[in-house]
């Protein structure tokens, strides 16, 4: 009974000894409960506030500003632009950089004064239908309580009558379908999820099994052998993309780019797309010493990548510090224009910013995983 004990405890002091020996999966065991307890602990969250909003106003009154600041105190908006007309309001919705533009009306203090059937517009972005929500019913209460301390007196207004309403319209995915907004995101998962992952692995294997050595004694350099290794992952990419494209609009009826400037932005971005994975891939194929490390560190990459890019939960419900890290990833970007391609119409000049952070994850990864493959073949 001693004998077999001692040799229990032998084998797992030698465990212990392996792992703290293979420190990345050590770091991974300690890292991955600590990251998931942070980003469903402060990160998720399913009302998302402070959207970006832009107001057009064509009273500049103080009833109009009134409406105006008693939206902003809901705490679900804030007003960052003042566009100077509606083709300007356009734009910035479009170009996804507010979720909620207010129109006010030049007529608008003369109406609610009058009593004659004052209005406002309310234009949201209903691509991602859970801010959507979130903003409509911030704006559902203004007429309720908007103008209390302006209609006062011979003013007042009898507690039924509103003083205005507010008119909604719901762009891009007006009937609030889930699907649409869930589906082209699922792109940006799968490409991120297969090309990472299987670049990371079959590298790492070949540096297994000894078949990198054979490429030290020929002519080609770290570059070639990088660019050998991942075009054929680049066609991998582009046949997932066709064929997730293709179930989008058979089975979900997911709307597709109308244009062939619409098809051109998609095109450019996810090529860059693709590109940055595969460079990610190899680069942690030369930081992984195993295939086990390298599907660790794969999935490592992939949580935040789900939580904090807008995929699975509002990005403007996550906290400005899980925002910040949101924008850092590749998949963010990608998500809003593969979204604004296909239910906005966008073109290349509207991705202009995502397409940018995108070919500069694609130089900073590409460059940091050939220098570590210079250091790893020499």
């Amino acid at each position: 009974m001693t004998g077999a004990l001692l040799r229990i405890y032998a084998v797992l002091t030698k465990e212990f000894t392996q792992l703290s020996r293979d420190r990345i999966t050590y770091a991974m065991i300690l890292l991955m409960p600590l990251v998931q307890l942070l980003l469903f602990g402060y990160a998720i969250n399913m009302d998302p506030r402070h959207l970006p909003a832009a107001v057009f106003s064509s009273d500049h009154s103080a009833t109009a500003n009134a409406v105006v600041s008693a939206m902003e105190r809901t705490s679900y908006v804030d007003v960052r632009y003042l566009p100077r007309s509606t083709d300007e309001m356009d734009a910035l919705l479009r170009r996804g950089q507010v979720m909620l533009g207010l129109t006010i009306p030049p007529d608008f203090t003369e109406r609610v004064l009058k009593g004659d059937q004052a209005q406002v517009l309310v234009e949201v972005d209903a691509s991602d239908p859970v801010s959507a929500a979130s903003a409509l019913g911030a704006v559902a209460a203004l007429p309720d309580n908007a103008l209390d301390r302006q209609l006062i007196g011979a003013a007042a207004r009898p507690s039924t009558s509103p003083p205005f309403e507010v008119v909604t319209r719901r762009l891009y995915n007006p009937e609030n379908i889930t699907a649409y907004n869930i589906v082209p995101g699922l792109l940006g998962v799968i490409l991120s999820m297969t090309l990472v992952m299987m670049t990371a692995m079959a590298v790492t294997r070949e540096r297994e099994r000894g078949t990198m050595e054979a490429l030290l004694s020929t002519p080609a350099t770290p570059i070639e052998i990088m660019v050998g290794k991942l075009t054929p992952y680049v066609l991998v990419g582009i046949v997932q993309t066709a064929v997730i494209l293709v179930v989008a609009r058979v089975l979900f009826s997911v709307p597709m780019a109308q244009t062939a400037a619409g098809w051109i932005a998609l095109t450019f971005g996810v090529s860059l797309f693709i590109l940055g994975n595969l460079a990610l891939g190899y680069l942690i194929s030369t930081l992984a010493k195993s295939q086990l490390q390298a599907m660790q560190m794969s999935f490592f990459y992939m949580m935040p990548s789900i939580f904090l890019s807008g995929f699975a939960f509002p990005f403007y419900g996550l906290p400005v510090w899980a925002q910040y890290i949101g924008n850092v990833l590749p998949i963010t970007h990608f998500l809003r224009i593969v979204r604004g391609a296909l239910l906005k119409q966008q073109t290349l000049s509207d991705m202009g910013p995502n397409l940018l952070a995108l070919g500069l994850f694609v130089l900073i990864i590409s460059t940091l995983a050939l220098w570590r493959s210079r250091t790893t073949l020499d």
